[in-house]
């Protein structure tokens, strides 16, 4: 089976109590302790040879650790606070190597306020592992999830997408300013992080919102590596399949309600004039994923990412 199907077997079985406000099937799990927060809770892991090979540098691996957990508190719009890290290494490790992977998770646990307040370590038999949980906060009024998008909502995503393997995916940056200001100026009916692809991923919140969406293929934002990938490499992905279906490029992918389309538009070019906004379609009454292109609307069947494919 592959990770959806895994991931669908395990879930009904999980215990929950009362202070679990959210559980497994979104970005974070979100916690109601009783204060006037929500508590998040996030937890991701990089491996070796799956999301970094041995010659990677290992502050940028360090950093991509952290970096992958803080781009889901984005998506739920919430505030990092501390992290506890986990650190599996083969028997026969450099400490000047560990001290490597700290520097880059202190320095970008640093840049947003988060605490590394402890973790464990433990013997790998093959490669490096480093698992992050990672808690945060949320207003009550302002956490946002998967479910909520509505038929007519406008469908946004921040950044360029394709081609992260060039780069991006080890050294891009947590939308978490971005999304701290889109909940404190619009209605944000629904986000999550593009981890494993903009088909994939939004696809997640046609799921769990219950409805489905018309992408407008010349709208969606492709990046400047997804398209030399094409030109220097024949069989490379055509740039839009790449931006549909590549993984890890860590953009904020929201809807809103219509009327506040072209405020957002103008409110974000005056607050992020480096990070590109795209209205890239719309939410629809009728289930499942089309794309509009010059020969007209047709199904998307793709999907992006997934651990444990079937061959």
């Amino acid at each position: 089976m592959n990770e959806r199907e895994l991931i669908a077997r395990l879930l009904p079985a999980l215990p929950g109590n009362d202070s679990v406000v959210v559980g497994a099937g979104d970005d974070c799990a979100v916690i109601d302790l009783g204060g006037p927060e929500y508590v998040l809770f996030k937890t991701d892991a990089v491996v070796e040879n799956i999301h970094f090979t041995p010659a990677t540098p290992l502050e940028r691996v360090g950093r991509k650790a952290l970096a992958r957990c803080l781009s889901d508190i984005a998506a739920m719009a919430g505030k990092p606070t501390a992290a506890l890290i986990t650190l599996a290494l083969p028997p026969k490790f450099d400490v000047r190597d560990v001290e490597r992977i700290y520097a880059g998770l202190n320095n970008l646990a640093s840049e947003y306020g988060v605490a590394i307040a402890g973790g464990e370590t433990t013997t790998s038999p093959g490669g490096i592992l480093i698992s992050v949980a990672l808690l945060g906060t949320v207003e009550k009024d302002k956490c946002a999830l998967r479910a909520g998008g509505k038929a007519g909502d406008a469908v946004f995503v921040t950044g360029r997408l394709g081609g992260s393997l060039q780069g991006k995916h080890l050294d891009f940056e947590p939308r978490i300013r971005e999304a701290r200001w889109l909940v404190e100026h619009f209605r944000i009916t629904s986000m999550i992080d593009v981890s494993d692809g903009l088909a994939g991923d939004l696809r997640h919140i046609l799921k769990a919102s219950r409805v489905g969406a018309e992408l407008l293929s010349s709208a969606i934002p492709i990046s400047r590596e997804a398209k030399l990938s094409k030109r220097a490499e024949s069989s490379a992905k055509p740039p839009l399949l790449a931006a549909l279906t590549d993984g890890e490029d860590f953009e904020l992918l929201f809807t809103v309600p219509p009327k506040s389309a072209v405020a957002l538009l103008d409110g974000w070019g005056r607050q992020f004039p480096r990070v590109p906004l795209s209205c890239i379609g719309k939410i629809t009454a009728d289930p499942g994923l089309r794309l509009r292109d010059k020969q007209g609307i047709r199904t998307l069947e793709l999907h992006g990412y997934t651990h444990f494919q079937k061959p």
